[in-house]
């Protein structure tokens, strides 16, 4: 039987654990703008995502609050979602308006063990690659999509999206403000355009399809302003990685499975075959859902650099000098075939 005084105290208990909850969130105002497909969730802890709902690159969405003072993950409004409010890493894209952080969390890193390579102490990047394809079956209005070609480059190829220096966070160094106010996908046209030499911009053009909607434009104004080079030197950087990559049996393993399923432990494996031991321990894999097939797919790869990159850059020493990253993200997905499914 319950008594009043311990009636009380539950009720008393049950308020302070409310409240608490409360303080575990920072409010927050503005816009979220999603830069990639991303699982929008119910909780942060468990994943739970009723409707299996996910945040559409490109997409603007109410922002409001933060699990707490330097957030790993914002809390959104996603209309027609039951519920509405989700959460999303703050990786999975950037707040726009007075009241939204600028300050985004960096990413915890994961116990690096005994066997680990050291630290090289220099500066650390994330690069970003893109299995084209799969990012066009749930984007197939995007200008890239539409000209995508069985022979066309990103048909049997990673695909550049962007070389982003870190930590995370480390975005639009001396950008002014009305560039800054412009960088979503609806306004890239009004960016300043990159300049660069005739051959590099024939490779960019080819290895980064998107800049054909002028993502070149929103990867420099985002994060090469960052990078401390001029445009030629951060795009000539990024296409040097993304060829080490490409001429790798990583690229191997994709192409020779076009149409089936590869685990997260199968591509890490082909780095450490690629670039020494450890490498693939620097990998994290991530996959989109294609609503209209149930597919699960692999969307992109990111790897953690670390160290200064030159003109010629040894990727297995920027991988190995980096520190190990949780792996979380997607343990198998589907390489998928240029035509839309």
């Amino acid at each position: 039987m319950h008594t009043r005084t311990g009636l009380v105290f539950e009720f008393a208990l049950v308020a302070a654990l409310l409240t608490g909850a409360a303080r575990a969130e920072v409010k927050m105002s503005g816009s979220f703008v999603a830069d990639a497909t991303c699982p929008a969730t119910q909780a942060i802890k468990n994943g739970k995502n009723p409707g299996n709902i996910s945040t559409d690159a490109g997409q603007s969405y109410e922002l409001l609050a933060g699990n707490k003072d330097a957030p790993t993950h914002y809390l959104i409004r996603v209309p027609g979602a039951d519920p509405e409010r989700r959460w999303v890493r703050i990786d999975c894209g950037h707040v726009s308006g007075d009241s939204a952080s600028t300050e985004p969390a960096a990413p915890a890193p994961v116990d690096r063990g005994k066997s680990a390579a050291p630290i090289s102490g220099g500066p650390e990047y994330v690069l970003a690659l893109s299995w084209q394809p799969a990012f066009c079956e749930t984007k197939p209005s995007k200008t890239e999509c539409k000209a995508e070609t069985a022979a066309g480059f990103e048909a049997r190829h990673f695909t550049l999206h962007g070389l982003w220096p870190q930590p995370n966070g480390n975005f639009y160094c001396e950008v002014a403000a009305a560039d800054r106010a412009n960088d979503n996908p609806a306004h890239w046209r009004d960016l300043p355009p990159v300049e660069l030499e005739p051959n590099t911009r024939s490779e960019l053009d080819q290895v980064m399809p998107g800049t054909a909607s002028d993502l070149d434009r929103h990867e420099w104004i985002k994060h090469g302003t960052c990078y401390g080079k001029s445009q030629q030197e951060y795009f000539s950087d990024a296409l040097n990685l993304t060829r080490a990559v490409n001429a790798s049996p990583v690229r191997d393993l994709f192409t020779q499975n076009v149409g089936r399923d590869l685990t997260s432990d199968q591509i890490r494996s082909a780095f450490d075959s690629a670039f020494g031991p450890g490498a693939g321990e620097r990998v994290r894999v991530s996959c989109l859902n294609d609503h209209s097939s149930g597919r699960r797919l692999i969307g992109e790869l990111t790897l953690g650099l670390a160290g200064p990159i030159g003109p010629n850059p040894s990727l297995s020493e920027l991988l190995l000098a980096s520190v190990p990253t949780n792996n979380a993200g997607c343990p198998k997905g589907t390489v998928d075939p240029i035509e839309f499914q």
